[in-house]
């Protein structure tokens, strides 16, 4: 038997200038949906504390088929891929494997 192993990923964003609001508009509306789907598991996000353009997003998702779907929602599709890239200057996503 094939046992799926959890995934988790971080998201670091830096944003334009005078975009910050704008991204804490999408965050808003973004992770109350993306936290009712049934494979993300944790979904934290972080605001620089030094810098307010910089955003670190945490996620855990039940395996690589939850993050798989994740991508592929209505939420994540306007919101992240149509509403935020266009006002950022950095986008960088890195994976893990829990162990």
């Amino acid at each position: 038997m094939l046992v799926q192993k959890k995934c988790a990923f971080t998201v670091h964003w830096i944003v334009k200038d005078g975009e910050v609001e704008a991204a804490l508009d999408i965050i808003a509306r973004f992770a109350p949906e993306a936290r009712t789907e049934p494979g993300l598991e944790l979904l934290t996000i972080q605001q620089s504390a030094d810098n307010p353009q910089k955003f670190m997003f945490y996620e855990i998702f039940s395996d690589e088929a939850a993050f798989a779907v994740h991508q592929q929602t209505a939420h994540f599709k306007q919101m992240i891929l149509k509403e935020a890239l266009p006002r950022l200057s950095h986008r960088e996503r890195v994976a893990y494997r829990l162990i």
